[in-house]
């Protein structure tokens, strides 16, 4: 059995096609035979035709993703779309995709959308018929490969879901920690922090402490696409603070590692649940490594942490090399410099936290690009939307 699928064109007439291919005596030959004489009211399935009359080889089954309401929508889907995947089918095998002599042996059972809006008869054909074609040659390649799947994974953006999840996966990154307490503030800096997808936003303890985890919600509105960490400081329920950090669309809850090892591990374990990560915030912690190599699970992100009221001593980083036997990123905040940039990322770590430095700059643009261009590090093409590769 082939697994396939493809999306081509544009609203409405946008085509998404899901297919098998497969034995007639498999798995994919009974779905054929089923859904052939098994009726679904609105999602009649309908054996591919090049015209009335002339089946398309090999057998090939169409099951509508639509509910067809109507006979005009029924038209759409019996009309072009059927013509689409019929052609599709046979050219398929006249360019060597699928061999000829397993034509007899084999079946398809292929999946259609039709929107109801749809109304252009020749985009609904040569949509479907794209579609169905590069579907086809991607199940028979066994396209893609586990590699591409975990490569494409957090750098591509679904073109359908209205939003983007922003994955750190190319490091480094700058941390803006938004320490301010008054929203109408937080949302000017916001609004004069340069785009960039190497900056994460920081809810501070502060700024949550006055407004509560909605604050997230009304970042988030300013900045749709960002990755907002929520510096809770967790030290108890660490299961709770992490469901609502992450019910509020926060991506990322700060845990401190001064909360016991059952406390940490129950936020991960919750992060885990609802794709978010967990930062563990090393404040005030004399042995970081001892805190890790306790836990069962280990963090996304340990921050490496000097506290504001110690700012007159020298920065703290510890040894990032080993830290980062325990997770996969490794943050410092505290004593981060435009002059020091440099330093902090040949010591190791992977996110600079900064704070005032950008936020009560009084050019927070100019500032906040300083620190980006010493990232030396360009920005991610993460709005592909890809029809072939």
């Amino acid at each position: 059995m082939h697994v396939g699928e493809a999306l081509i064109g544009t609203d409405p007439e946008l085509a998404h096609i899901d297919l098998l291919v497969g034995d007639k005596n498999g798995p994919v030959g009974q779905a054929f035979a089923s859904g052939l004489s098994h009726l679904s009211k609105g999602h009649t399935p309908l054996l591919a035709v090049i015209r009335p009359n002339l089946l398309t080889k090999p057998a090939t089954l169409i099951v509508p993703k639509v509910t067809i309401q109507d006979l005009e929508q029924a038209a759409r889907v019996f009309g072009p779309a059927q013509a689409a995947v019929a052609k599709a089918v046979a050219d398929a095998v006249e360019d060597g995709v699928i061999a000829k002599e397993a034509c007899e042996q084999c079946v398809l059972v292929i999946s259609v959308y039709v929107h109801p809006d749809a109304r252009d008869y020749e985009k609904i054909y040569r949509y479907n018929y794209g579609a169905t074609k590069l579907a086809l040659r991607r199940a028979l390649s066994n396209f893609p490969s586990v590699d591409k799947v975990l490569y494409e994974k957090d750098r591509s953006l679904h073109p359908v879901m209205g939003f983007k999840v922003t994955r750190l996966w190319d490091p480094p990154y700058l941390q803006v920690a938004i320490d301010l307490t008054e929203l109408s503030s937080v949302l000017t800096v916001l609004d004069q922090l340069p785009t960039s997808d190497h900056i994460i936003l920081e809810a501070g303890t502060p700024l949550i402490k006055r407004y509560g985890l909605g604050v997230i919600r009304e970042m988030r509105k300013a900045r749709p696409s960002a990755f907002i960490v929520a510096d809770l400081k967790t030290l108890d329920t660490g299961n709770l603070e992490a469901r609502l950090a992450a019910d509020e669309a926060a991506d990322a809850v700060v845990v401190s590692g001064l909360a016991s090892a059952s406390t940490i591990d129950k936020a991960i374990e919750e992060a885990n649940k609802t794709g978010i990560y967990v930062i563990v915030d090393m404040l005030n912690v004399d042995k970081p490594e001892s805190v890790l190599k306790a836990l069962k699970n280990k963090p996304d992100i340990v921050e490496l942490h000097r506290a504001i009221d110690t700012e007159d001593l020298a920065h703290a980083w510890g040894n990032i090399s080993h830290v980062k036997k325990y997770a996969k990123l490794v943050a410092v905040a505290g004593g981060i410099r435009q002059d020091n940039i440099e330093e902090a990322l040949k010591s190791g770590a992977n996110i600079l936290v900064v704070g005032r430095a950008i936020t009560a700059a009084r050019d927070v643009e100019g500032a906040a690009r300083v620190f980006l261009e010493g990232l030396k590090q360009s920005d991610i093409d993460q709005y592909r939307v890809k029809t072939d590769f």
